[in-house]
C-alpha cells in the first residue's frame, strides 16, 4: 500500500525562497499526519511559477541545487524520510528544460532517483514553451523505495505515445505535475468545473484503465497574469476509476492510499498491456520498414487529397461544418455562449481576490459605477471578493448624463453596502473642450469625458489607496467600442474575456437589479445614444457571430446558423478594424534587447 499525498500547490511567481519555504511548510504539515506519506508530489513550476518568458534563464537551476534545497526544508521541517515528486525549470548541461524530479529526503539512501524533461512543448494558444527552454529525448520508468514509477510533464500526457513507453517501461504510477490554465464556462451535468478540466479527468482516466497503472495528475493553483491554475487534481486507478479529486481553487493537501494488488486484478480482467508488448515490435518493425522504403505494403486505398486552408485567420482544413458543430440551443444557435453562472462567479470572485491581495497587495478596490450592466456586474463581483467595505463605487456624471445613470448606480450602492463618490466632471470637460477650442463634435467630447474619468478614477486610487478595475467586456473589447487610453486603462478587469450576453446572464445570477440589466446598454456619453445602434446590429446576433469568427469560421459557415452576409461583415469589419486599440503603442524596434519582442516578462513577474 503507498500512501500519497497531494500537494495542490499555490506559488508566488518568481520568488524560489518564499515557495521552496512553502514546499517546506507542507512538508511539516504531512510529517505530523497519523500516517505520514510516502510520497508527496507537487505540480509542474511549483516553485516559480508557470508562465516565465525569459525569466525561465533567471530562474532555472540544476537538479542537484534542487534536491540540496527540499533536503535542507525537510530537515527542518523535522517530517520523517519520503520521496517528493516536483516540477521545476531546470539548468542542465547549460540547456533549460521544464522538468520533474524525484528524489528521496531523509534516510540512508536518500538521494535523486530520476529528472524527467518535458518531451511535448506546448507552443500554441496561450503557450510558448519552445521558445524559452528546450524539449527532452526520452520517457523512462525508474525503480523508488516502494516500487516503480514514470512522470510525465503536463503536454506529455496528452500525446498517447509518452504513458504507452511509461506503461511499457514498468511503471505502476505514473506522475503528471501539471500546470494547466482553466479554460471553458459551459454548463455541465454535476460539480462545477473548467471544460479542460473535464479533459483531463479523462485523459486519466483513459491512460490507467487502458495500461492498468495508477495515474495522478497535480494541478496548479492560483492567477498568473489573468489566467487561472484552477487545482482539481485527480488521482485514477488501474480501473480507470476517480479515486480522488481535489477542489477548485484551493492550496491543499490530500492524501490517498493505492493498493497495487489493483493492477494485477486490472491486468488480469482487460490484459491490453500484455498485448500491446507482444505487438509492438511486430509493429514497429513494420513502421521502420516502411519509413526506410524496405518494403511497399498492399494498397488500403487511395490517399484523400490534402484539404486547402480556409482561411489567413487560421482556421483549420479540417475545422468541422458548423451545421454539425453546434447544438441550436436557441435562436440563432447562441448556445455556445452558454455559461455555468456560478462557476463563472466563483472564478472571477478568486481571480479578484488572487489579483489584488496576493499578487498586488492591494486591500481596496475602485471603480467607475455608470449604473449600466457592466460596471454594476463588476461592482458585485468586487463586492464579494474584498468585502463591501473595501470597494468604493464612484459616479461620475456630465450635464448631458441621463439621470437615469445616476439613480440605478445608486441602486447598486444601497443594494451592497459599499462606499460611493460622486465627483461632476463637467466642469473638467468643458475646461478642456475650451482650452483646445474649435468646434468640438460629439464624438471628441465624448472621448474626453472617457478620459477625464479615467483621470478622476486614477486620482482617487492614490488618495483611497485602492486599485482601478476596468469594466469592460469582450463584445466592446472585440469591436473597439471604447476610448483609447480610457475605458481601457484600469490594470485589473474582471469581465473583459465575458462577451455582453454572458455578462447579462451572470449579472442575472448575482442579483443585479433587474431594471438595470434589461434597459438598453448605453455608454451614455451622448444623450440618447444606445450601443446597438451604433453597432448597427443587436449584442446577442453580434456575440455569436464573434464567437465563430475568433473559432476561425466564415461567412459561409455562419449563415446557415441564421445571420446574414451583411451582418457577418458588419462583425467582422469591426473587429479586423481595430486590433490596434487592444495592443500597446507600436515602438520601432532597434535592438535584441526590444522590450515586448526580445525583452520578455509577464506582467506578473
Amino acid at each position: 500500500m503507498l500512501r500519497l499525498a497531494i500537494a495542490q500547490f499555490r506559488p508566488d511567481k518568481g520568488d524560489y525562497p518564499a515557495n521552496l519555504a512553502r514546499a517546506g511548510a507542507v512538508f511539516a504539515e504531512v510529517g505530523k499526519w497519523p500516517e505520514p506519506p510516502d510520497l508527496v508530489v507537487f505540480p509542474e513550476s511549483a516553485l516559480t511559477g508557470y508562465f516565465l518568458e525569459g525569466g525561465v534563464q533567471e530562474l532555472a537551476l540544476p537538479a542537484e541545487r534542487l534536491f540540496e534545497d527540499l533536503s535542507r526544508v525537510h530537515r527542518e521541517s523535522g517530517a520523517p524520510p519520503f520521496d517528493v515528486a516536483i516540477g521545476f525549470y531546470e539548468l542542465w548541461r547549460n540547456h533549460l528544460h521544464n522538468s520533474a524530479l524525484y528524489v528521496s529526503l531523509g534516510g540512508a539512501d536518500a538521494g535523486i532517483r530520476h529528472v524527467h524533461r518535458k518531451v511535448f512543448l506546448p507552443t500554441y494558444g496561450v503557450f510558448d514553451e519552445e521558445r524559452f527552454v528546450e524539449p527532452g529525448r526520452s520517457v523512462q520508468a525508474f525503480d523508488t523505495r516502494w516500487g516503480r514509477a514514470a512522470m510525465l510533464v503536463c503536454e506529455d500526457a496528452w500525446h498517447s505515445l509518452a504513458p504507452t513507453l511509461a506503461a511499457l517501461d514498468g511503471a505502476q504510477l505514473i506522475l503528471v505535475p501539471s500546470a494547466t490554465p482553466a479554460r471553458g464556462l459551459a454548463p455541465r451535468v454535476g460539480e462545477s468545473r473548467p471544460a479542460n478540466l473535464d479533459r483531463w479527468d479523462r485523459l486519466a482516466q483513459g491512460i490507467a484503465e487502458e495500461h492498468g497503472v495508477f495515474v495522478v495528475v497535480c494541478h496548479l493553483v492560483g492567477f498568473e497574469g489573468g489566467k487561472a491554475f484552477a487545482g482539481g487534481s485527480i488521482v485514477a486507478s488501474p480501473r480507470g476509476k476517480v479515486l480522488l479529486q481535489a477542489p477548485l481553487f484551493e492550496p491543499t493537501t490530500v492524501p490517498v492510499e493505492l493498493d497495487f494488488a489493483e493492477i494485477t486484478r486490472a491486468r488480469a480482467e482487460a490484459p491490453l498491456l500484455s498485448a500491446l508488448q507482444v505487438r509492438l515490435p511486430h509493429l514497429l518493425g513494420d513502421w521502420s520498414a516502411r519509413r526506410l522504403g524496405d518494403s511497399a505494403p498492399a494498397a488500403e486505398g487511395p490517399h484523400p487529397p490534402a484539404p486547402s486552408p480556409r482561411s489567413r485567420r487560421g482556421g483549420a482544413a479540417s475545422t468541422p461544418p458548423l451545421s454539425t458543430n453546434v447544438e441550436r440551443g436557441g435562436r440563432g444557435g447562441e448556445a455556445p455562449l452558454a455559461i455555468d453562472p456560478e462557476l463563472t462567479r466563483r472564478w472571477l470572485v478568486e481571480f479578484l481576490r488572487d489579483e489584488l491581495t496576493r499578487r498586488r497587495k492591494f486591500g481596496k478596490a475602485v471603480l467607475g459605477l455608470s449604473g449600466g450592466v457592466d460596471s454594476s456586474l463588476v461592482a458585485f463581483l468586487a463586492a464579494e471578493a474584498l468585502g463591501p467595505e473595501n470597494v468604493t463605487a464612484v459616479r461620475m456624471p456630465y450635464r448631458s448624463s441621463s439621470p437615469e445613470s445616476l439613480a440605478h448606480a445608486q441602486l447598486v450602492i444601497d443594494q451592497l453596502g459599499i462606499p460611493s463618490r460622486t465627483v461632476d466632471i463637467t466642469a473638467g470637460v468643458d475646461g478642456i473642450v475650451a482650452a483646445i477650442g474649435g468646434d468640438s463634435s460629439p464624438a471628441r467630447r465624448g472621448n474626453v469625458m472617457a478620459r477625464m474619468r479615467m483621470i478622476t478614477l486614477f486620482d482617487l486610487s492614490v488618495e483611497l489607496g485602492a486599485l482601478p478595475l476596468g469594466t469592460g467586456n469582450k463584445t466592446e473589447r472585440l469591436f473597439g467600442y471604447f476610448t483609447w487610453h480610457a475605458d481601457d486603462s484600469p490594470p485589473v478587469n474582471p469581465i473583459g474575456d465575458l462577451f455582453k450576453s454572458q455578462v447579462w446572464a451572470l449579472a442575472r445570477h448575482l442579483g443585479v437589479p433587474d431594471v438595470i440589466v434589461n434597459k438598453p446598454a448605453s455608454a451614455d456619453l451622448i444623450r440618447g445614444q444606445t450601443d446597438e445602434a451604433d453597432f448597427g446590429i443587436s449584442y446577442p446576433r453580434a456575440d455569436v457571430i464573434l464567437h465563430w469568427l475568433l473559432q476561425g469560421y466564415h461567412a459561409p459557415d455562419i449563415t446557415p446558423l441564421g445571420y446574414t452576409e451583411a451582418e457577418v461583415a458588419l462583425v467582422e469589419q469591426r473587429l479586423e478594424s481595430t486590433h490596434w486599440k487592444r495592443r500597446l503603442p507600436t515602438v520601432a524596434m532597434l535592438s535584441q534587447t526590444a522590450i515586448g519582442e526580445y525583452y520578455l516578462r509577464p506582467v506578473d513577474y
